[in-house]
């Protein structure tokens, strides 16, 4: 088993260990990154030295979420996404696909359940 691969020492402070529920493609490349860039609002471009490509789809949510909306959220994210997602501390969602032909779908159905997509670049922060 690979260093990177092995489980970590839990936190003092609880907080559990995304690297469990990172994406399989950002593991493999954690630290081998040589660009991104942003091709919309909303969307951002990962590109590693390896030649690996990861888009990210940030998508806003309210700070609360009810299950209704979660749910909601996360069948969307299987079904068009690769089925990984992370919150960040803003309570945004940022899910993560290996496919480019996956973002402009994924982009539509969030947008089509009432969701926003955007808060990358000058739109920093979700209302």
């Amino acid at each position: 088993m690979a260093e990177k691969d092995k489980p970590r020492m839990p936190i003092e402070s609880g907080a559990p260990d995304g690297w469990q529920y990172m994406h399989p493609a950002l593991r493999k490349n954690y630290g081998l990154w040589d660009y991104h860039d942003r091709p919309r609002p909303g969307v951002l471009h990962h590109v590693s030295k390896m030649g690996d490509e990861v888009w990210t789809v940030r998508v806003g949510t309210q700070r609360i979420l009810d299950v209704f909306s979660l749910r909601k959220l996360m069948d969307i994210i299987d079904e068009k996404g690769d089925g990984y997602v992370r919150f960040t501390i803003r309570s945004n969602i940022e899910v993560t696909v290996t496919d480019q032909a996956k973002v402009d779908p994924l982009i539509e159905a969030m947008e089509e359940a009432g969701f926003v997509v955007g808060g990358t670049g000058p739109s920093v922060a979700m209302l």
